[in-house]
C-alpha cells in the first residue's frame, strides 16, 4: 500500500472505523518495545518530512510509515485534526484505523 506525497490523492479514510484496540494489538504482536519503536520512527518521519498539515502514518501489519494530510482526518472521518506527537494506526485488512497519542 503506497501513500501519495503530501497534497495528493490518498487513502479512502472513510473506508475504515476508527476504534480503540489497534495499540493494544500492536503490542500484543511485536512487544512494547518494538510497538513504542515504531511509533517513534513514524513520528521521526513526521519530524523528517512532514509539516503542521501532515499526520503521520503506522501500518499495524507491516509497520510501514507514510505521512497523510492531517485534514482528512477531519473531512473524512469528522475527527479532529492531528495534534502534536499524534500517530495513525491503521489496518488495511480489517478497514480499522487508531488515532494515538504519544507521550
Amino acid at each position: 500500500m503506497s501513500f501519495p506525497a503530501p497534497g495528493g490523492a490518498g487513502l479512502d479514510l472513510a473506508r475504515f472505523t476508527p476504534v480503540n484496540d489497534l495499540w493494544p494489538q500492536l503490542v500484543e504482536c511485536l512487544g512494547f518495545e518494538r510497538s513504542s519503536r515504531a511509533v517513534r520512527q513514524a513520528l521521526d518521519l513526521q519530524a523528517m518530512r512532514g509539516d503542521a498539515t501532515t499526520l503521520p502514518v503506522l501500518l499495524l501489519e507491516t509497520c510501514g510509515m507514510a505521512l497523510i494530510q492531517a485534514e482528512a482526518l477531519r473531512g473524512q472521518l469528522g475527527l479532529a485534526g492531528a495534534a502534536e506527537r499524534q500517530v495513525l494506526l491503521v489496518s488495511q485488512p480489517s478497514l480499522r484505523l487508531q488515532l494515538l497519542q504519544s507521550s
